[in-house]
Formats: structure tokens, C-alpha cells, sequence
């Protein structure tokens, strides 16, 4: 009773996770609760007959906790017909030292969520050869590498009868992507080689209702258990199993840098003076997939010898993939895709270096497609997908070469951007995406580091734009500072902005081109002037996030004085 009373001293931290076979396994004495529960009846029976204890007795007290004791212990060794629970969700690193090491312990397949654990408690807790488990638990474990020990285990040694996939928003009183579920039901039972998993996938349903009409109505699939053991990392996937070569064949997935401290290494282009050592260009992703986006970061690198390359916050990786060719993808949300023309990149992305270059293209058509969307989450729908699962995704070298030929028949594209906020930008206005910002930028001695750095990679036609922007470099303010009224002997910010844009625009600039821009920026019918007072600021915020490299500066009064 000692034995049993020191075990259930742990009981708030583990609940139903206490196992007293593990206690006494070793103790033949005790080797039976069934024989300890008669033996103990008996002597608190003899104990009363003796009148050695009462109910007012602290003793009987006592007494009775120990059988109570006995009973919870006998509960918990028992085998059941039907375990069913939604398990407590908690990762690894949320866990008390004695929790994680009890875990580590006893369940080290499973140790990195509590869910996990309590998956291998409940078939612990089912009947051998028949009992079923029914569990409501995160559905990441169904492919995140850091479980493929346990999933091999579990596909080997128990039957997995249904599988409900859920996703975000299955729960009425939790909102978004907090909880992203799956229900699973298992039987403790040998597994045949003809045994298939049933499942039904609602996790693309929005809303809680949605989902249970998907559950009730919705078609059920079936794939080969023993046949999830042959998908890469034996990620369980409700889809058939594919016999093509996986991209990992093919290329390899880095995943990006993690600073430790973004405020002080990475920042945007146009917040330096010059564009070069220490710093260097950084990776990202746009919002959607394009051949040259995400090129508005610098990276505070140091040529290596700097602070950030010894920071133990730092996780620097990837570097044998800079200054080689591949495709960035973010890895959340749609994984919109860019090239990558060899430089660092963000921790939000993977880049996928192809081991051939002249594969770059196909690869390329590959991860920007909706394919691609749809065999990654295939394996893996974790709000954020890990960068291995970028390239385990199957891949069919031979279409994509086809489909690559078709839209690029002159192979890999030159870098180019009509977009002011990439540093590939050539800097000129009239073949820009918003002509009056750029304008402005050039009118206050502002240019772009396509214009004057020659290692940024750029196409001839990007080229010929960047020696067109340097012709405009007359017409840029020699202090920076442009009054938007006449002082002395400067024009007004109007009239210095009109006669830039009609050298940009050179013979197809009229009133009527002039009329076309303040209309695209949300000031049609008025003129240059109020738009630089009243609209320029705001934009100019809005389109480089906040970080604005021009100021307008003024006196508060509506006809007062101003300067950009």
C-alpha cells in the first residue's frame, strides 16, 4: 500500500497516465490487484470486528482512502472495450521537466505531444485483439517528421479503422487556426497486408456546420495501411499512394535564416545609402507566384565576419545554396513562389536548388502551379509546412520539362521589375508600377540600386530602362529638399514634377497621361499640387510598408509652407 500511495502522489501531474504495473511489475507479493483488493477487505473487515477502528476513527479514514486507492489503481490496469477521449494538447517544450521526463521515459516515440502520449495510453488501456480507440487530437502528427517513429510503430501494430481529417474551425468556441484537428479511430489488433484506412477529409470546410455535413454525408476514401509505410517519412495521406519520383530526387529544400534579432539584421533597401558590404540583397516571397518578387530586404551579413555570424540567437543556414539559382517558397498559406538568383532568404521560405541547374525551369512550373499546392498538402497541412516537405511531394521531371519549354522556350528568365519596391528595379517612371512615387523619389535625389550596382544580376531590357533612369538625374533636387510652394528661385514641387515626367514619358506624354495617373492614384479630376500636399504621404507609406525613405514635412496651415 505504501507502493501504491507513493505512485498516486503523482497523480495531478499525470491523471489517467499512471500505470501501476509499472510499480509493482517487479513485486510478487503484489502481483495481483484482484488478490491485494480480497486481502485488504479482509483485514479492514477483521479491524472493525475487533473494534479497533470506528467511523470516527482517523484511522478508518485512512482506510478507506487506501481502498480507494486500490480501486482507481484497478481502474486504470484494466483493459476496456472502448477508450474515448478528446486528449490534452500540449507540445513538448510547454511541458514541466518531471512531465517531460516521465514521457521521455515511458513514451519516447510520442514524447513531443502530450496528445501523442495519451495516444499510446489509451492502447495501452484497450483490450488486446479488439479493443478500439476513438481520440479527438492534432492532426500535424499525421506528417510532421518529428513523429515518423511513432507513426511506423502504429501502422505496423494496430489497426487504423477511420480518419477524420477536421482542419481549422471545427470547434464553435475557438476561432481560426488555433486547433487543427482529426479524429481517429484505432483498434488494438493485429494489421493485415489487405487492411485499408477509411477516412473522410473536411478540413477545407470554413465552418464547424460545414465540417459535420462533410462527416455525414461527404465521400469516404480508402487508402492501404501497410502502403502509408512506403510515403516519405510514412506520412499518413488519405490520397493513393503515388509511385513517382519525389522532387527530392531532383532538388534539394534549405530552410532559411533565423537572425535572432530582424530589427538590427534585416531591413529594406531603400532605408540605406548605399546598397552593398556589409550588407547584402535577401530573399522573400510575393503574395502571390511571379518569376521576381520578394526582393525588398537587405541582410546585415558583414561578408561573414561580422556579429550575426557568432550569435548563438542565430540560426544561419542554407549557405551552400547561396549564389546558386532556385525556386523560394513560402511555406504557409497558398506557398507562393518566386526565383531565387542566389541569395540568402527569409526563415518564412524554403528554397529548392534543383542538384541539375537545367532543371531550374521545370522545377520552377512545378512550385508555382496549383500541383504543387495540392501534393503538399497531400502530406502536410501544418498552418506553416516545413521546408523537408517542400521537396517530398511527388514530381514528374518529364511533364514539367515539357510544360518549362512551352512558357520558356528561351530557358531562365533575366531579372526584371517594373515594381519600385524590388531591388532589380530599373527606376524609371513611365514603365513603373505607380509612376508618380517613383517620380517624386527621383525628384528628391532618390535612385535605385539596379541603376548604379552592376552584380545585380538584370536583363538587357532592365538594362536599357536603368541608363534611361540616369538621364533623369538633372532633374533631381541638388539638397533633396523640394518646396511644394515657389521659394526664391526654385519652381514649385508641381511644376518640377510635370517637367520630370514629361522627359520620362518623352513624346507620349500629354495632359491626357497626366489626367490617367492622378486618377490611378485615387485623385482624378484634381491637381498635382493638392495630391503631393494631401495624397502623397500616405501612399508613399502604404507602398513601402510603413518605412518611408521621403518626408513631407510642414507648417499645419492649409496654404502654408511644405517640403518633401
Amino acid at each position: 500500500m505504501r507502493q501504491l500511495h507513493a505512485s498516486f502522489v503523482q497523480a495531478p501531474l499525470l491523471g489517467s497516465l499512471l500505470d501501476q504495473s509499472r510499480s509493482f511489475k517487479n513485486d510478487l507479493a503484489t502481483s495481483s490487484y484482484e488478490t491485494l483488493k480480497v486481502l485488504l477487505g479482509k483485514a479492514l473487515a477483521t479491524e472493525r470486528q475487533g473494534n479497533l477502528l470506528t467511523e470516527e476513527d482517523d484511522r478508518w479514514e485512512l482506510a478507506l482512502s487506501a481502498r480507494g486507492l486500490l480501486e482507481a489503481a484497478r481502474l486504470l490496469e484494466s483493459s476496456y472495450h472502448l477508450v474515448i477521449t478528446n486528449v490534452p494538447y500540449l507540445k513538448r517544450g510547454n511541458q514541466s521537466e518531471p512531465l517531460k521526463e516521465f514521457c521521455e521515459a515511458h513514451y519516447p516515440t510520442a514524447k513531443n505531444d502530450l496528445a501523442n502520449v495519451f495516444l499510446e495510453r489509451c492502447l495501452e488501456l484497450s483490450k488486446d485483439k479488439g479493443g478500439a480507440v476513438q481520440i479527438v487530437m492534432p492532426q500535424n502528427w499525421l506528417f510532421l517528421i518529428s513523429y515518423k517513429q511513432q507513426r511506423e510503430d502504429l501502422l505496423k501494430r494496430v489497426r487504423w479503422n477511420l480518419l477524420a481529417r477536421l482542419g481549422p474551425g471545427a470547434f464553435e468556441t475557438i476561432d481560426g487556426e488555433v486547433v487543427n484537428v482529426a479524429l481517429l479511430t484505432q483498434t488494438h489488433n493485429s494489421v493485415p497486408s489487405e487492411h485499408l484506412v477509411r477516412g473522410i477529409d473536411a478540413s477545407g470546410e470554413r465552418t464547424p456546420s460545414e465540417k459535420a455535413t462533410t462527416l455525414r454525408s461527404g465521400s469516404l476514401l480508402q487508402v492501404s495501411q501497410l502502403a502509408q509505410l512506403r510515403n516519405p517519412d510514412a506520412r499518413v495521406a488519405l490520397g493513393e499512394t503515388s509511385d513517382e519520383e519525389l522532387l527530392s530526387k531532383y532538388a534539394n529544400s534549405y530552410q532559411g535564416i533565423t537572425t535572432g534579432d530582424n530589427r538590427r539584421f534585416i531591413g529594406y533597401f531603400w532605408e540605406l545609402k548605399h546598397f552593398g558590404s556589409p550588407w547584402m540583397s535577401f530573399q522573400s516571397t510575393g503574395d502571390v507566384s511571379a518569376p521576381f518578387t520578394g526582393r525588398e530586404q537587405v541582410f546585415r551579413w558583414e561578408d561573414g565576419r561580422g556579429v550575426l555570424a557568432s550569435s548563438p540567437a542565430a540560426r544561419i543556414q542554407g549557405q551552400v545554396a547561396w549564389k546558386k539559382w532556385g525556386v523560394a517558397v513560402r511555406q504557409m498559406g497558398t506557398f507562393p513562389a518566386t526565383l531565387n538568383s542566389g541569395s540568402p532568404w527569409d526563415m518564412n521560405s524554403a528554397t529548392i536548388v534543383p542538384k541539375n541547374p537545367s532543371h531550374l525551369m521545370a522545377i520552377w512550373c512545378f512550385c508555382s502551379s496549383p500541383n504543387f499546392i495540392q501534393e503538399v498538402r497531400q502530406v502536410d497541412q501544418a498552418i506553416k509546412v516545413t521546408s523537408a516537405t517542400m521537396a517530398k511531394v511527388p514530381f514528374s521531371l518529364s511533364y514539367w520539362q515539357r510544360v518549362a519549354s512551352e512558357r520558356y522556350p528561351g530557358g531562365v528568365p533575366e531579372p526584371f521589375s517594373d515594381d519600385p519596391k524590388q531591388w532589380i528595379f530599373h527606376g524609371h517612371p513611365s514603365r513603373a508600377s505607380d509612376p508618380l512615387q517613383v517620380a517624386v523619389a527621383r525628384l528628391v535625389g532618390f535612385t535605385w540600386p539596379a541603376e548604379s550596382n552592376e552584380t545585380i544580376a538584370l536583363s538587357n531590357e532592365g538594362r536599357m530602362w536603368t541608363v534611361r533612369s540616369k538621364v533623369l538625374g538633372s532633374h533631381a533636387d541638388k539638397d533633396g529638399i523640394v518646396c511644394i510652394p515657389p521659394v526664391g528661385r526654385e519652381p514649385s514641387a508641381s511644376d518640377r514634377l510635370l517637367n520630370l515626367l514629361a522627359a520620362a514619358y518623352g513624346d507620349a506624354w500629354s495632359g491626357d497621361t497626366l489626367a490617367q495617373l492622378l486618377a490611378a492614384a485615387d485623385h482624378a479630376g484634381k491637381s498635382l499640387e493638392s495630391w503631393l500636399r494631401d495624397k502623397f504621404f500616405s501612399q508613399h507609406c502604404a507602398l513601402f510598408g510603413s518605412r518611408p525613405f521621403v518626408w513631407h514635412v510642414w507648417d499645419g496651415l492649409r496654404d502654408g509652407f511644405s517640403a518633401l
